[in-house]
């Protein structure tokens, strides 16, 4: 019963959409109007700037890390669960009509989250953010960048921690959703890296 309310908190903290908060609050202005509409960082940073880009990022990292602090005191289940239901409420927030982000910072909050609450190894946080920045760097495409960083935790969680433990079984099965949550959210990213039409970043 405890897993089951830690996982609705996390779909609940999940749903919370800095990306409309920060905008409405600090910019009078709604981001979904603009831009790709997307409740995200990345979107943000566009229409407000970098700041605003920014601090949206870290509050999404923050409330996933903050979901699975509460979990992790029911058990390292209840926390790579809840984590999950944080990421998929901010793909599908319930205080925004279920339209929300791709959960690529979440689902960075979520790699923090078991780096410090299941692994205690901030390496499972740390390389697949080198990686997502060194594909950024090549490419300039953040969409291309976060599914190539995220696959990338993906694998090196299930390399470095299979077993036929359950917890083992259970977190990577939960990066593996996270994984392909990312890659359905940026398919539309997909196609127009296939035609030439995305957008490229300019700071890098």
């Amino acid at each position: 019963m405890l897993t089951i309310i830690s996982i609705i908190i996390g779909y609940l903290l999940g749903s919370v959409p800095f990306a409309l908060v920060i905008g409405k609050v600090f910019y009078k202005t709604d981001v979904r109007q603009f831009g790709s509409g997307n409740l995200g960082g990345t979107n943000t940073g566009r229409v407000l700037g970098k700041k605003a880009g920014m601090a949206v990022i870290v509050c999404d990292i923050l409330k996933v890390v903050l979901a699975c602090g509460i979990a992790s005191i029911f058990g390292q289940i209840a926390c790579i669960w809840t984590g999950l239901a944080c990421c998929i409420g901010h793909c599908f927030p319930i205080f925004a009509h279920f339209k929300g982000g791709k959960a690529v910072s979440t689902v960075f909050g979520f790699l923090l989250a078991i780096s410090i609450f299941l692994f205690h190894n901030i390496l499972y946080f740390i390389l697949p953010l080198f990686m997502f920045l060194i594909v950024l760097y090549l490419f300039k495409f953040v969409s291309l960048a976060s599914m190539c960083g995220i696959l990338f935790s993906s694998l090196y969680i299930t390399g470095t921690y299979f077993s036929l433990d359950a917890t083992n079984l259970f977190v990577i099965l939960a990066s593996w959703i996270m994984t392909i949550l990312v890659i359905y959210r940026h398919w539309a990213n997909v196609g127009r890296i296939k035609d030439g039409t995305e957008s490229k970043i300019t700071w890098m």
